[in-house]
């Protein structure tokens, strides 16, 4: 099997940016992630834009201006798991011995939606009819919450120490939009989003942000190779009015491909970014990735282990609800954030000795499936 390797990335902080346009954006980036490469506009082969909101051909619109000359620019939308799903398409093209060397980026200005969450898919008749009954989903993510606390014996404080970690860790991030700490009384104490969610275990829906990287299949000269060991894109399988709302199983089947793939297994992990866009989701996806068995998210999480300084630090950037969520970006920039822990340039969150981490993307919400999309990506040096 061909090696593929992470040779640069980039990303710009995540973030308000009013008045930059979407090309300005993700051009900052692009050019950051070419830099940190050592490429130049000629040595790319093909383009991977990852966006969601953004309206047609952005790719092109975005890099028309940077003398690429007119090479190959794939446009993929795949909700959430967009910037994820656009890695895991460009490795195959690069598997297939299609391209040697590929810029993949994400960008999305959530700004320009004028706030409230994101709008689910709505050319389904089903979905729709969900969403007007209030089935959005900050709501659906409360659901699993409420049988969480229920089922697991937990306490509304057990969700919001994981948002007390992640903003510790997005303190420590230069990138992250929400860089102030909280305690759990405080995360408690803000407004309720959908009950047991209060504003503060929910991601910013408030956010702009790019990030890209650059594959190839040349080992770099210089510095640590950051090796792409696996990747996996699944989708939902339809779900049976009996399915148990806290098996992530599609994360759960992505995760076990992406172990195979790489011959490796969750206790050789180092550090992990995943999808926490509610504080429950950080805490379903910790057993759905096998780093807790079933029922025991809680004691893993008290332990202190995915705890910068723990076993298998989870979110150093801040994760979704610290860094913040630009749709398009944010499976790209897990994949930058991984890169500079595995050389070991992730300055004051820096996991030490990280040699093996993995990045978990769900994504879309449609009527009778778990998630649209789920992305498993495993990288080491």
């Amino acid at each position: 099997m061909k090696n593929i390797f992470v040779t640069g990335g980039a990303m710009t902080p995540f973030g308000r940016h009013a008045g930059v346009l979407a090309p300005e954006l993700a051009q900052r980036a692009i050019l950051e992630a070419m830099n940190d490469a050592g490429v130049e506009a000629r040595d790319i082969q093909a383009i991977y834009c990852a966006n969601v909101l953004g309206g047609m051909i952005l790719g092109q619109l975005i890099v028309r201006d940077l003398g690429f000359g007119g090479i190959p620019v794939y446009n993929v939308e795949n909700a959430c798991a967009s910037g994820a799903t656009a890695v895991h398409l460009a490795r195959h093209a690069m598997m297939a011995e299609q391209y040697d060397t590929v810029l993949v980026f994400g960008i999305e200005q959530l700004t320009a939606l004028g706030g409230g969450t994101i709008p689910l898919q709505r050319n389904d008749h089903k979905t729709e009819l969900y969403a007007k009954a209030g089935m959005v989903l900050p709501a659906v993510y409360a659901m699993r919450g409420t049988r969480f606390l229920h089922e697991r014996s937990a306490t509304p404080a057990d969700l919001a120490a994981v948002a007390v970690k992640n903003r510790r860790h997005g303190s420590l991030n230069e990138y992250a939009q929400q860089r102030t700490e909280a305690t759990v009384e405080e995360v408690l104490a803000s407004r309720m989003i959908a009950d047991p969610l209060t504003l503060l275990q929910c991601c910013p829906s408030q956010v702009d942000g790019a990030a890209a990287v650059v594959l190839r299949t040349r080992r770099p000269a210089q510095g640590r190779a950051v090796k792409l060991l696996s990747s996996v894109v699944v989708s939902g399988i339809r779900e049976r009015a009996d399915d148990d709302i806290l098996d992530a199983e599609i994360t759960a089947r992505a995760a076990r491909q992406a172990y195979e793939q790489a011959d490796l297994g969750p206790q050789d992990l180092d550090v992990v970014e995943l999808h926490d866009a509610f504080t429950i989701a950080e805490l379903l996806y910790y057993e759905a990735l096998g780093l807790a068995p079933r029922g025991e998210a809680v004691a893993l999480l008290q332990s202190g282990a995915t705890r910068l300084g723990g076993r298998v630090p989870v979110n150093p950037s801040g994760g979704l609800l610290a860094k913040g969520h630009p749709l398009g970006a944010t499976g790209v920039a897990q994949m930058v954030e991984l890169m500079w822990q595995l050389q070991g340039r992730a300055g004051a969150r820096q996991v030490e000795g990280a040699k093996v981490g993995l990045t978990q993307c769900t994504g879309g919400g449609i009527a009778g499936v778990d998630h649209a999309a789920s992305s498993v990506h495993l990288l080491g040096v």
